[in-house]
């Protein structure tokens, strides 16, 4: 079977979108994986398919009710594995980890909420994960879904021409990647540095692991404190005699 993307949302044309072009796009005219968009407003109640309802306790905005959205997620066929991921800015971070744990399962369900929200009761019941991609808010969670179904898409076998390329590249090791260089080898007077140029491989892959961490420790110093703990902790083969 074909990874399988479930999304349930009020705006299914926005779906597959970007996804529909490039590698991403003709992975999904393939069948490497597959698009299953469901629109929510088809759960909806009432003469006016309604989703959606005022706040308990007052406030701005209206909530997507719970009977409605646990409707949607009963018409998606399950998998064992296949999370079930709502994306919010209340979540916790995106990460590359989360990404790989995505692809190495069947697929993954999205919920893309609009309004202020979705009903608490119905992700505690169905057990949903929330994640962000940021810190800052958009108009729904659709842009999200495809930013996160992009990071998956292109990890799937077969996808990148490259088996390296997913594997030389920011956060695959916690770090972000060392800066590239290509075509001119001199350029408006900038020279393209000689290690690169040397042929020494050895050479090269250390002064690119240097520049990683360099990078890493002036643009994201939480990625580069995460790095120096992870790297203190002591290996499992630690204290043990052969």
């Amino acid at each position: 079977m074909s990874w399988t993307a479930s999304i349930l949302t009020l705006f299914p044309d926005m779906f597959p979108g970007p996804l529909g072009q490039s590698l991403a796009g003709r992975a999904l005219e393939n069948g490497t994986w597959n698009c299953d968009v469901r629109d929510l407003r088809t759960f909806g109640l009432g003469r006016h398919n309604a989703v959606d309802d005022t706040p308990f306790g007052g406030g701005a905005g209206m909530v997507m009710r719970p009977d409605v959205v646990e409707a949607a997620l009963e018409s998606v066929s399950r998998h064992d594995g296949a999370p079930c991921v709502y994306l919010t800015p209340r979540g916790r971070p995106l990460s590359q980890a989360d990404i790989r744990r995505y692809v190495s399962g069947p697929g993954v369900t999205l919920l893309c909420g609009r309004y202020e929200g979705v009903d608490e009761r119905v992700l505690e019941e169905r057990a949903i994960e929330q994640v962000s991609i940021g810190d800052y808010v958009l108009s729904g969670g659709e842009t999200a879904a495809l930013v996160l179904l992009d990071a998956c898409v292109r990890l799937l076998p077969g996808v990148m021409g490259s088996v390296d390329s997913g594997v030389e590249e920011s956060f695959s090791d916690g770090l972000l990647e060392y800066p590239l260089y290509t075509r001119p080898a001199e350029w408006k007077g900038r020279a393209v540095p000689d290690i690169l140029l040397s042929g020494n491989h050895a050479a090269i892959a250390r002064w690119r692991r240097e520049q990683s961490e360099k990078a890493t420790r002036e643009r994201r110093p939480d990625l580069w404190a995460a790095h120096l703990s992870h790297a203190s902790r002591p290996s499992v083969h630690e204290g043990h005699s052969s």
